[in-house]
């Protein structure tokens, strides 16, 4: 098992890859991480290639949502393996992180196929849920100016990349499909099932507040 001063040394290295605030600065990897190592207990895994996965996972998110690169998955596996074969990570560990990199994002909808790349997905699925999607949704709202709210607008219509018709319409175009059964793994179903909860009840405390029914 490598040494936890490796993972401290390539935490440090990242740093710059990553915005200083809003929904993906390096808080939101801290947080994935964690949930992967808790995610972990227990079972047969590499937790080398867990916790390398986990902090290199969104690598290259910067770049995408500066309209640099397409997809930061795939590009984050790429550089990922530069940044792992420079610090002399094993051979063949670099494969599998590469892997749980590509297939980890789940507006893909890719079926993993190795138990690391099952946490990696479910630790980043669950940050789309609970209290903190619900901060991370509106930040990323106020960022590009999108409205709270537009009543007049139905649910279900949805457009390209984030540019929805409001922050709340955007948790039902994309949060609320996250449903528990969709995660891979036992106990993130269950993680998953009362994050799922505070939002169908944030969201339905929201509109009720809108309305001025309480």
């Amino acid at each position: 098992m490598i040494k936890e001063s490796f993972f401290k040394e390539l935490r440090a290295k990242i740093q710059s890859n990553f915005e200083e605030g809003g929904s993906h600065a390096f808080d939101h990897t801290e947080r994935v991480y964690n949930l992967s190592l808790k995610l972990s207990k227990n079972k047969k895994v590499d937790l080398d290639v867990i916790k390398a996965s986990a902090l290199l996972h969104d690598i290259a998110r910067l770049k995408e949502d500066n309209n640099e690169i397409e997809c930061h998955a795939e590009h984050g596996s790429k550089m990922a393996e530069e940044i792992l074969k420079e610090m002399n990570f094993p051979e063949e560990k670099i494969k599998q992180v590469i892997y749980s990199i590509k297939v980890h994002r789940h507006s893909k909808k890719i079926k993993a196929e190795t138990k690391e790349a099952e946490i990696l997905q479910d630790a980043d699925r669950l940050e789309a849920l609970g209290a903190i999607t619900i901060a991370r949704m509106f930040s990323t709202g106020g960022k590009i100016n999108m409205p709270l709210y537009k009543p007049e607008i139905p649910f279900g219509k949805v457009h390209e990349g984030y540019h929805m018709d409001s922050t709340i319409h955007a948790f039902h175009a994309k949060i609320l499909k996250l449903t528990p059964e969709t995660f891979n793994t036992k106990e993130a179903k269950k993680i998953a099932k009362e994050r799922y909860r505070f939002v169908e009840e944030f969201l339905d405390q929201f509109l009720k507040e809108w309305k001025g029914e309480l």
